[in-house]
């Protein structure tokens, strides 16, 4: 059992944050430097992520397939602006074994090509697309990948930034710019129904400026949410890659009146990284706090007893519960450990399950149990007979409340500035999203950042045309982007 307190978030945001995920029992270390474990409560969160996004994509045609971890590095060369992009973060293998030579093991027998270790999959993949696709009736390829990505980070945390992580990778082949466009607007809107009704993290829609768009990429569309100390973090990612990956590796087709064709591109992608943001958006003080829809464990049954014949009698009630709420479709486990209940509560509120069921002998006297939701600490005393259909309509309380909670909090800290000096007071003194005119130039959009950290998220969509003059340099602009400091 794990006893450590965790350190309250305004004392050490930071170091709550790995409090958390170490109570929790989310990941641990490794002795690979930059990398992680994670562990079963959190590998579960991945599967049921992984489980409710395989549907979403179903509903779209698009289909798992597996592509190689090493890439030729003349993969990477083919696409100048993608090499740039990716250069300084990837691991290079260089010799395909290893010798013996005084007692160490060091490299031998150099490759003819060095290997890239994948940090995405774009060049491997097009180089297959280009066998697979040859008619108009091959087209639309819609194809997903789970994988691990390798890039080297030199400041790392669990989930937010590790040197190898896990995610899933879109990448579709269309036969017209309109159809790639318009499908990478679709899959955006996926991520955003994925994490605000399932994660219930509220999310902003938008376009990446240039210069904070994905490499090689015509446009970049994302979902931004806010963390509780105010940074954002991007949580998840849609490509327009127009045909500048097709021209590289010669994916074309014969389209219907038999003339050839480069064809039109996306890639989209979400990563563990979600987890980390699912702690810092809905955990206390108290440790993790999961939401209903994306929990592997929905309600911890923790029963007590004083002696032999209470725990038998408690312990045949609680299977019976357990019974009842699984079957009811509510995932369900029994704490079955000796002890007292402080001490059982204070584990499973760590770990962030949903509801806990509390039963000893005196409820059992009564015919009742305990219900305790995480997100508030009420409790609710219930006949066995009413506690499966109450859990089951608590749930769905609880999930709304958490998604009602973080936007209010993110409406909150999201403020409205038009001078460079409002700028940087609102930023130093509440942190947030700023919602500034910004001219458009890049030059602006290094500074700003340069001066106080603050990057633009995106330019949000749906946003009505506003004239104005930039923030920082005072030229003409005609609507709003979000600025804040990030993850």
């Amino acid at each position: 059992m794990n006893t450590r307190a965790i350190t309250p978030r305004a004392t050490d945001y930071s170091q709550w944050y790995l409090d958390v995920i170490a109570a929790a029992e989310l990941s641990c270390n490794s002795p690979v430097r930059g990398c992680m474990v994670i562990k079963p409560n959190g590998y579960a969160i991945w599967e049921n992520i992984q489980r409710v996004l395989n549907g979403m994509f179903r509903e779209k045609n698009v289909q798992n397939a597996y592509f190689p971890l090493f890439i030729p590095i003349s993969f990477l060369e083919r696409e100048a602006e993608h090499v740039a992009g990716f250069a300084k973060e990837c691991a290079v293998v260089t010799h395909h074994r290893l010798q013996l030579e005084n007692g160490k093991l060091v490299p031998a027998s150099p490759l003819e090509e060095p290997l890239i270790i994948r940090p995405t999959s774009e060049t491997i993949m097009y180089s297959t697309f280009a066998d697979w696709i040859k008619s108009h009736r091959d087209l639309p390829l819609l194809i997903n990948q789970w994988a691990n990505i390798v890039r080297w980070e030199m400041r790392t945390r669990p989930f937010l930034r590790t040197t190898e992580f896990l995610w899933q990778e879109g990448h579709t082949a269309h036969a017209t710019n309109d159809e790639a466009s318009d499908f990478t607007l679709q899959m955006l809107e996926v991520y955003r129904r994925f994490v605000e009704d399932y994660l219930a993290i509220p999310v902003i829609c938008g376009k990446k400026s240039e210069s904070e768009k994905f490499a090689g990429a015509v446009f970049t569309t994302c979902i931004e949410a806010m963390m509780q100390d105010g940074k954002a973090l991007q949580a998840g990612t849609s490509h327009l890659l127009g045909q500048n990956f097709a021209k590289a590796f010669n994916v074309k087709f014969l389209n219907s009146a038999g003339a050839e064709e480069f064809v039109h591109q996306t890639s989209w992608g979400l990563s563990t990284r979600i987890i980390g943001a699912l702690v810092m958006v809905h955990a206390d003080d108290k440790g993790m706090v999961i939401p209903p829809k994306i929990a592997s464990v929905k309600v911890a049954i923790l029963p007590v007893w004083n002696n032999a014949d209470s725990k038998q009698s408690v312990m045949t009630k609680a299977e019976e519960l357990a019974r009842n709420l699984n079957d009811a479709g509510i995932e369900t486990v029994i704490d079955r450990q000796e002890g007292r209940l402080g001490p059982k509560s204070f584990e499973w509120e760590k770990k962030g399950v949903p509801v806990r069921i509390e039963i000893g002998p005196r409820d059992l006297a009564n015919d009742t149990a305990v219900v305790v939701r995480r997100d508030t600490g009420e409790k609710a005393h219930k006949n066995f007979a009413e506690i499966a259909p109450f859990v089951n309509g608590l749930l769905d309380e609880i999930q709304k409340n958490l998604f009602t909670r973080a936007k209010k909090y993110r409406d909150e800290r999201t403020f409205s500035v038009d001078s460079w000096e409002e700028f940087q007071r609102v930023l130093e003194e509440n942190g947030g999203f700023i919602t500034a005119h910004w001219c458009g130039s890049a030059d602006c959009e290094t500074q700003i950042s340069e001066k106080t950290k603050a990057t633009i998220r995106c330019l949000p969509f749906g946003q009505p045309k506003e004239e104005g003059q930039c923030v920082f340099c005072g030229k003409k602009s005609e609507s709003r982007v979000i600025f804040a400091k990030a993850y």
